[in-house]
């Protein structure tokens, strides 16, 4: 019998048309699938249904993969697809297993010899680096710098002298709330012509990215409290 396949499903950004971010392919694929693994089952629910999903959730198999989730339980979620089903892993929001807890999933399907089949999507770091000004050359994606202060201005002095000596575009992100936090940290301890690019709510209509050197931020006051931030280092 042949294996199903795991396909990668995209998800928005947030609360945008998927006309804008989405190809119609990938909603295609999704009328195919009766067994999802998501993160949260509500969003996953919504995302389904605003994207034309027809099935009734009762005949439907969502399998939970976060950060609570024991790693042994994880090989039974793939049992249906070496029994021949297609499986949708589904992204909260943006790429699966780019800062999401999918690659689990995917590093077991290839040892199953499961077909993995990536689809397009809107990916917020991607987007910001094209939108930076930065090197997109050489840029490293280091997830979340540490919250306790000293851990985190010691984080930052690193990706400064990476940037600089390397002339890499350091990439990372923070909790939405933590956000100010971040911005003040990068004002105090990095050097004065260090460019930082902040992109939030991307695709979103509130999309807004600005892109120079650390002393000119100095005299801004942007509004990032509790909106999704990228933050990009590097050497302008």
């Amino acid at each position: 019998m042949a294996k199903g396949n795991l396909y990668l499903i995209p998800t928005p950004l947030g609360d945008t048309g998927f006309e804008a971010g989405l190809p119609a392919y990938n909603l295609s694929i999704l009328h195919k699938i009766d067994i999802f693994i998501v993160e949260e089952l509500r969003t996953a629910r919504r995302f389904l249904r605003k994207a034309g999903y027809t099935r009734e959730f009762e005949s439907v198999t969502f399998y939970l993969l976060n950060e609570h989730t024991p790693e042994n339980e994880t090989a039974s979620m793939l049992a249906k697809a070496v029994a021949g089903n297609h499986i949708g892993l589904l992204s909260e929001a943006g790429l699966p297993c780019i800062a999401d807890p999918g690659n689990i999933v995917v590093k077991l399907a290839h040892q199953k010899g499961i077909r993995v089949i990536p689809l397009t999507g809107p990916s917020s770091l991607m987007l910001a680096l094209m939108a930076s000004g930065l090197n997109g050359q050489n840029f490293v994606f280091h997830g979340y710098l540490p919250v306790k202060p000293d851990e985190r201005i010691k984080a930052l002095r690193e990706l400064e002298h990476a940037a600089f000596r390397c002339n890499q575009t350091q990439i990372f992100i923070e909790t939405p709330y933590r956000n100010l936090s971040m911005f003040q940290s990068i004002l105090k301890t990095c050097h004065p012509d260090l460019v930082l690019c902040i992109a939030a709510d991307l695709t979103l209509e509130t999309e807004w990215i600005r892109s120079m050197p650390v002393k000119e931020w100095k005299n801004k006051n942007p509004e990032l409290h509790k909106r999704p931030v990228v933050f990009l280092l590097g050497n302008g």
